[in-house]
């Protein structure tokens, strides 16, 4: 796809993380050992030296094994981390769903989340008062509006996070997996949603471990291993590579990421 300007732009990223060797039984042992330097620690570059861009209007896949630094390249573009080495630049408003219930307070209610946020993206207590009738019918949660959102299911989250980021209407839209938590029918609704999000010439960055969403989807995929950027390219190219380095069938579930501590 041919684009007139660059909506994300990743520089030699690479993003590490210290990482305890042992695990001390509380927080005060492990504060007596740091101070006595008697705790063993190591680094772990989670993305090493990657480079690539999005064209406005893209849409492009992530996909990698487990640990593969799919979640943490997500969170770096989102701003979430700042990369240890390198520079990742981003073209216009974005809104990420990159973790389940991320920018919720768990005390209010889904209600008052949908304002907070709102007002966290830089819109108008009003505008978000005029949006959120269209959220709360997008994320099918009934009553529980009105309910903290520390009582929700890991299904409620997602589909009030999806509704609040689409209806914000961003520019670039970073989503990470979470699709998945959902039931069939609202999966479907949600990826409707993209394509009409496409359509308006919007940028999506998109990490899945399902292969058919990327061809179906996509414009482009990158495939990353052991935190390295093993290829850029067509979907289908990108998949059958994929495939070939893994061995694997399904949807695992992304690898939790390192401890860290600086």
């Amino acid at each position: 796809m041919q684009t007139n300007s660059i909506a994300i732009n990743v520089e030699n990223v690479t993003q590490r993380f210290r990482v305890f060797k042992e695990r001390p039984d509380s927080i005060r042992a492990l504060f007596a050992k740091f101070f006595r330097h008697e705790i063993q620690v190591q680094d772990f570059d989670a993305v090493k030296d990657v480079s690539f861009h999005v064209g406005q209007g893209e849409m492009v896949g992530i996909v990698g094994r487990n640990g593969s630094g799919k979640s943490t390249l997500l969170k770096m573009v989102a701003g979430v981390y700042q990369p240890t080495t390198g520079r990742v630049t981003v073209n216009g408003t974005i809104a990420p769903m990159i973790e389940l219930g991320a920018g919720f307070h768990m005390e209010l209610t889904g209600r008052e989340n949908i304002l907070v946020n709102g007002l966290l993206l830089g819109y108008s207590k009003r505008e978000m008062r005029e949006r959120e009738q269209t959220i709360i019918d997008f994320a099918e949660i009934g009553d529980f509006i009105n309910a903290p959102v520390k009582q929700y299911s890991s299904g409620m989250y997602m589909r009030l996070a999806f509704a609040v980021a689409i209806e914000v209407d961003p520019d670039i839209l970073l989503v990470d997996e979470i699709l998945s938590v959902g039931d069939m029918a609202f999966q479907e609704k949600c990826f409707e949603r993209l394509r009409r999000f496409r359509a308006a010439k919007k940028t999506i960055l998109f990490v899945t471990h399902n292969p058919s969403d990327i061809e179906e989807y996509c414009d482009r995929a990158i495939l990353l291993d052991h935190g390295h950027l093993l290829l850029d390219g067509k979907p289908h190219e990108v998949i059958e590579t994929y495939k070939a380095i893994s061995g694997a069938v399904g949807h695992p579930h992304e690898a939790l990421e390192p401890a860290i501590t600086s």
